[in-house]
């Protein structure tokens, strides 16, 4: 097959699967077209199958916003034709499925007729897709999509909920290459803690949604119990409001705050739980990936992260905002090592139920049913 993914290129999740899905296609002979405004950050080889197409986006005094939308179907319509891909995958609704679905209108008229699959990932619906200013359009794109998918449950169903859906939603989780974070690594625990401490980390954009201020409340309790170091990793608008609470609290001495990081397979190497506080998650896969690190995770219990992260099991569940719940059980994991062991066993082995193996199989499989081919 030859596959066209329009992704956001950044750090985000739903740029992180799209490019890994690339690239795990790429290495079963499809042929792989990257459409966007820059490389995408998980894309940090060119090989065999794998092809990468700039959006280019025009600086014209005319227009106080540059028109992305416009130029990412223009560049559709001429990718599309050139290099007769037979599929368009998007990931996140806005702006990429009304792109895609202009472009596919104005290839009709040249007798071409490309299948859209749209993904939905989840602020795209859960919180700029119930925006009354983009909800028409968002609604009509995901209806005219030649297939739509979700990465949970969660998310399929506040779909369903709050808009007018004649479209099934196959789900489709987020998925992980468990053999990155099994592969011997630098372990980086001697840099960041003293013997005896135990590590703790965060991942995240520190944006507002991600509650990263529950993060330090909840490391200051567990101080006062364990010797402990909190890693931070990422960046963001709140990181400065986060710096200043480790300050207020007494506890930024025993931080390390180490910024964005393109892979973290090292880091979470180093770690002995995840925390995870945000108000919503409609998957939650860097809880996934600490997971197929091998450590447990507490995080709320909020959209797709009961299906991911499992009460007991992996790690522990907690409400939005429940400081000292989440202390309580960070410290039952952590003050011995049986009990962390034992968690540490149950991570993997729910990773393991979300690999690269089980999951590309479903995506491909959508693929033949688009392009008729399963007949």
């Amino acid at each position: 097959m030859k596959i066209g993914i329009v992704l956001y290129p950044t750090f985000g999740g739903s740029g992180v699967v799209a490019t890994e899905l690339g690239k795990e296609l790429a290495q079963l002979d499809h042929q792989v077209h990257f459409i966007t405004y820059s490389q995408p950050v998980r894309l940090d080889y060119f090989g065999k199958n794998i092809f990468y197409h700039e959006v280019s986006v025009l600086d014209y005094p005319l227009f106080d916003y540059l028109p992305y939308e416009i130029n990412l179907s223009s560049k559709l319509v001429d990718v599309v034709k050139h290099e007769k891909l037979d599929l368009l995958h998007v990931h996140y609704a806005i702006p990429h499925a009304s792109a895609a679905y202009m472009a596919k209108q104005i290839l009709k008229k040249e007798g071409i007729d490309i299948p859209v699959i749209t993904t939905l990932h989840g602020t795209d619906i859960t919180l700029v897709g119930k925006d009354p200013s983009f909800e028409p359009v968002i609604n009509f794109v995901m209806n005219e999509s030649d297939a739509l998918t979700a990465v949970s449950e969660s998310l399929a169903r506040d779909t369903y909920e709050h808009f007018k859906l004649e479209k099934k939603i196959d789900v489709i989780p987020n998925f992980i290459r468990i053999e990155r974070y099994t592969e011997d690594k630098k372990n980086l625990r001697a840099t960041i803690a003293q013997k005896g401490e135990r590590v703790i980390m965060h991942i995240s954009n520190f944006r507002p949604v991600k509650r990263v201020e529950d993060v330090v409340r909840v490391f200051a309790k567990v101080c006062e119990k364990i010797p402990s170091r909190m890693v931070f990793v990422g960046d963001g608008p709140e990181r400065f409001k986060i710096e200043t609470l480790c300050r207020e609290l007494g506890v930024y001495s025993k931080c390390v705050f180490l910024g964005k990081i393109r892979s973290t397979e090292e880091v979470l190497a180093s770690a002995d739980l995840f925390l995870l506080t945000s108000e919503t998650e409609s998957f939650g896969l860097a809880a996934l990936e600490a997971m197929a690190a091998k450590v447990p995770v507490i995080s709320t219990n909020q959209g797709g992260l009961p299906e991911v992260n499992i009460d007991g099991e992996t790690g522990f569940l907690c409400d939005v905002g429940d400081v000292d719940a989440m202390a309580e059980k960070t410290i039952h994991i952590l003050e011995d090592d049986e009990v962390l062991a034992r968690f540490r066993a149950g991570a993997f082995a729910q990773a393991n139920r979300f690999s690269i193996q089980e999951i590309l199989p479903q995506y491909l499989n959508l693929y033949r049913r688009v392009l008729g081919w399963d007949t």
